[in-house]
């Protein structure tokens, strides 16, 4: 029995979803799989009934964004989930591995797996930067300790997952692992990278880079509201405006958070200082993870 479901998060792509799930499911631990369909448009719901290969499909009719994994998630049986996108597979071997380091080390509530990127098989540079995390390694953590991960390249505990909320539905897609990882670390749970289980990571052409930009300055912004020192969260706006002035999608990613400030005031609560000292040391460092 596998002890790890993937899920899997698409929006118009059929083409995509399809090769990945042939991938998946041709894996030899043969894990569960659970489809989340952001609500495409495209013909991908009716492809995944006439040939799922025994995934389980959430048709969720509209666009929840990262959001959508908490369905898959939710949804899943056993106690581990890897997350996948629509472009992303895991490595034969990743899930068994990924498995073990959760089962020997019980405050592990993340795994951050080594990204490779296609079609030329280089390095993700968020893992890169990951494996010379200056957290360093706590002793009952299968690698170096990080406070960031790469969402199609992660594995969860699924309990830790679903108490912390998951992904916030208001973040979307764009820089949505952050906020979900200040919140396992203040919850108690390490997350931790580990090389040896790896994911691929091919990305898809149908990108709207200034949209992607645009929301993460705006989720950057709420989630230095919602979890840092007020000191921090102003710097962090302040350098954000200033980089405003001569780019259109951080100024609109800027107008974006302050029409969300209502909520995220009204919801802040800073981390607590062992994990802010962790995003100092990062930041320090130069690092985002």
């Amino acid at each position: 029995m596998c002890l790890v479901t993937v899920v899997i998060t698409t929006h118009n792509r059929r083409r995509e979803l399809l090769s990945t799930l042939e991938r998946i499911t041709s894996l030899a631990e043969r894990p569960p799989v659970i489809v989340c369909d952001n609500g495409s448009r495209d013909g991908t719901p009716d492809a995944l009934r006439r040939g799922a290969r025994g995934a389980q499909v959430i048709a969720l009719g509209r666009n929840l964004g990262a959001a959508a994994r908490n369905h898959g998630v939710a949804r899943a049986r056993s106690p581990y989930v890897a997350l996948s996108d629509d472009d992303s597979w895991w490595a034969p071997g990743a899930l068994e591995r990924a498995a073990g380091a959760f089962e020997t080390h019980p405050r592990l509530g993340l795994l951050a797996a080594h990204v490779v990127v296609e079609p030329d098989g280089h390095d993700d540079p968020t893992a890169e930067a990951m494996s010379r995390s200056p957290l360093g390694r706590d002793p009952d953590l299968p690698g170096p300790s990080v406070l960031g991960f790469i969402a199609c390249g992660a594995v969860v505990r699924r309990s830790a997952f679903l108490a912390v909320g998951g992904f916030d539905p208001r973040l979307l897609v764009g820089g949505e692992e952050r906020l979900l990882a200040l919140n396992l670390a203040s919850a108690g749970w390490g997350l931790a990278y580990v090389p040896e289980v790896v994911a691929h990571h091919r990305p898809s052409a149908r990108r709207d880079v200034a949209a992607r930009e645009r929301l993460i300055v705006r989720n950057d912004t709420w989630t230095a509201w919602l979890r840092r020192p007020l000191r921090v969260a102003v710097a962090q706006t302040l350098a954000a405006g200033r980089a405003a002035l001569s780019d259109s999608a951080v100024r609109a990613g800027l107008l974006d958070a302050v029409q969300g400030a209502g909520w995220v005031l009204r919801e802040r609560k800073p981390v607590p200082d062992s994990v802010e000292r962790g995003l100092l040391r990062l930041e320090a460092a130069g690092a985002q993870t």
